[in-house]
C-alpha cells in the first residue's frame, strides 16, 4: 500500500490509499476534483471509494464531481451524515473500514470529526484535529475534547507518521517556538521548511516521535512548557487550553 498527498486549493491535503494487491484506491478527503482526477490519471489508478473526515466545505465540496468522474463510493459518520455529502456507507468510531482504516473518534474542531489510522501504513490522517506541529481551531467542540482526542493519537506508536488537513507547518512551528521545544529539534526543522516550500514538497508527514519534540499540545505535561504559557504547575489541561486560546489570539 502507498500514499500519495496532493495539494489542493490554497493549502489544503487530500490523500489517495492505494493498494497495489487489490487494485483499490481510497481517497481522504475531496476538497478539488482537478488534482486528485489528474493523479488517479497518472497513476492509472481506480478510486473506490471516499473517506470523510467533517463536514467542512475545504473537506467535502469535490465529492460531487469526483463521484460522477469515478463512482467511488462515500464514507462518512454516521452520526454526522445530516450534513456530509449523500453517503453510500455510515461508520463509527471504532470500526474498521475496507484496506485497514480504523476510524478514531476525533470532536475538538467539530464535534463529529474522525480520523483515519492505518496501522499497516503507519499512518494517521488527522484532518484538522492534530496537525504539523499543531492542531487545529475549535469551531464546535471544546479544548476538553481536543485534548482527549489529542491523547488517543498520542498513544499510538511513535513511528506513526501524521497526514493532516492543511499546510500550516510554518505558521504552526513560529507558534511553537514560544514553548520551549527541543532546541536541536527546532532548527532543524526550521531549516528543513524553506526547502521544502522551495522545492514544493509537502510539509505534511512528520512522525508522532518528531511531533513530540516540537508540537506544544503534545508537550502541554512538560513543566518547561507550563512555564512559557505562564501557567507554572499547571495541569496539561489548562496549560493545553491556554496554549490554545494565546494561538487564537496570536
Amino acid at each position: 500500500m502507498t500514499i500519495e498527498i496532493i495539494r489542493c486549493l490554497q493549502d489544503n491535503y487530500a490523500y489517495l490509499v492505494h493498494d497495489a494487491a487489490t487494485g483499490d484506491t481510497t481517497l481522504i478527503d475531496a476538497p478539488e476534483a482537478a488534482p486528485i482526477l489528474a493523479r488517479l490519471a497518472e497513476r492509472g489508478w481506480r478510486l473506490a471509494r471516499i473517506y470523510i473526515t467533517h463536514h467542512h466545505n475545504d473537506h467535502i465540496d469535490a465529492v460531487p464531481e469526483i463521484v460522477a468522474a469515478t463512482g467511488a463510493t462515500v464514507w462518512g459518520a454516521k452520526a454526522d451524515a445530516h450534513r456530509l455529502p449523500p453517503l453510500d456507507h455510515a461508520f463509527a468510531p471504532g470500526d474498521t473500514l475496507p484496506g485497514g482504516a480504523e476510524v478514531l473518534d476525533a470532536p475538538g474542531h467539530t464535534l463529529g470529526h474522525v480520523a483515519f489510522h492505518y496501522p499497516a501504513l503507519k499512518a494517521l490522517f488527522s484532518a484538522d484535529s492534530l496537525m504539523t506541529h499543531g492542531c487545529g481551531r475549535l469551531f464546535e467542540g471544546t479544548a476538553e475534547q481536543m485534548f482527549t482526542t489529542i491523547a488517543r493519537f498520542n498513544a499510538l506508536p511513535a513511528e506513526t507518521r501524521v497526514l493532516s488537513g492543511h499546510d500550516y507547518a510554518r505558521a504552526n512551528l513560529a507558534f511553537a517556538a514560544r514553548y520551549a521545544p527541543d532546541a536541536s529539534a527546532l532548527a532543524v526543522r526550521q531549516a528543513d521548511l524553506p526547502r521544502l516550500a522551495q522545492e514544493a514538497l509537502p510539509t505534511t508527514g512528520t512522525t508522532l516521535e518528531s511531533e513530540r519534540l516540537l508540537n506544544p499540545y503534545l508537550r502541554c505535561h512538560l513543566p518547561e512548557v507550563a512555564a512559557a504559557a505562564g501557567l507554572a504547575g499547571a495541569d496539561p489541561l489548562s496549560v493545553f487550553t491556554a496554549i490554545r486560546r494565546q494561538k487564537d489570539n496570536a
